[in-house]
């Protein structure tokens, strides 16, 4: 549906670091803009210039790279962005060009808009960055009794027949959401593949399947038949009739009419497949 979507656009634009597969998939015209990536040095005409990051804990640092650019002509993405605007936009009341010269002034406007980015950039000059807001870490919340809410959600009812399992998909050590850095994952003891479906030892028995050569996996919800090859079954300390995957190598298994209660996100966490031995 993505694929098709994107092929439908007049334009796409992508702005990127490095060349990768989504660049395969166009609108029906299509520009690749390379930017510099933050490892690289970001000089600009008043200097060198440091971007600012979120990590997962939700602390916001600086970070500064210190490779020299594969190219003079490349640009960063702030002064990508602000050349368009600037093409574009001709009366806008913003000098863009002005923000892109120095990204502190980027930041002061963050700190006009945003609650939580108060005096950015002198923040940003602390050790270790700043912490954004964040009610339950405070202790605080925005609740009218100031108190944490807590709701009791109705578990979805799973019949599993003859033969089936309940698949969740997973991420490894080396990802980062759908960013794949390598092929080894230490937490889980699997190295140099991710094309692997993680089974109770007993199930694997069960079914006769051999760990040392391959599986395939099938989902047949509302009788469509999805279906991904060549993987292979690692006995790990899961329930019995569970199964666990690497997304995104097992997406397609995943129905888009499958989706979670309220929020309509894919089940990916609850998808009933089947396994068998590759042939």
């Amino acid at each position: 549906y993505t694929y098709e979507a994107l092929r439908h656009c007049e334009l796409t634009i992508q702005i990127s670091t490095k060349l990768n597969r989504s660049h395969l998939v166009p609108g029906k015209t299509a520009l690749i803009l390379p930017c510099l990536g933050r490892t690289d040095k970001h000089i600009e005409a008043e200097g060198p210039q440091a971007v600012s990051v979120e990590n997962s804990m939700g602390v916001v640092h600086t970070s500064q790279g210190i490779l020299t650019p594969r190219a003079k002509t490349l640009k960063s993405e702030p002064a990508i962005i602000a050349g368009i605007a600037e093409a574009t936009l001709p009366d806008s009341p913003l000098d863009w060009s002005y923000l892109v010269r120095d990204y502190s002034r980027i930041r002061d406007l963050i700190a006009d808009t945003l609650p939580g980015f108060e005096d950015y950039n002198q923040r940003l000059e602390q050790e270790n960055g700043f912490a954004l807001p964040n009610g339950p870490r405070e202790g605080k919340f925005t609740t009218p009794s100031q108190k944490a809410h807590f709701t009791i959600n109705q578990l979805s009812e799973v019949h599993l027949g003859k033969g089936e399992f309940l698949m969740m998909t997973i991420r490894s050590h080396d990802q980062f959401n759908t960013t794949v850095y390598g092929l080894d994952d230490r937490y889980r003891g699997v190295f140099g593949g991710r094309r692997v479906i993680f089974m109770h030892p007993e199930d694997i028995k069960e079914l006769g399947l051999n760990t040392e050569g391959l599986v395939d996996l099938q989902s047949h919800y509302n009788g469509q038949l999805r279906e991904v090859k060549d993987f292979q079954a690692v006995p790990y300390a899961l329930p019995r009739r569970c199964a666990a995957t690497y997304f995104p190598e097992t997406n397609p298994l995943v129905p888009l009419s499958l989706h979670a209660r309220g929020s309509h996100t894919p089940a990916s966490k609850s998808v009933v497949i089947t396994i068998s031995q590759s042939h």
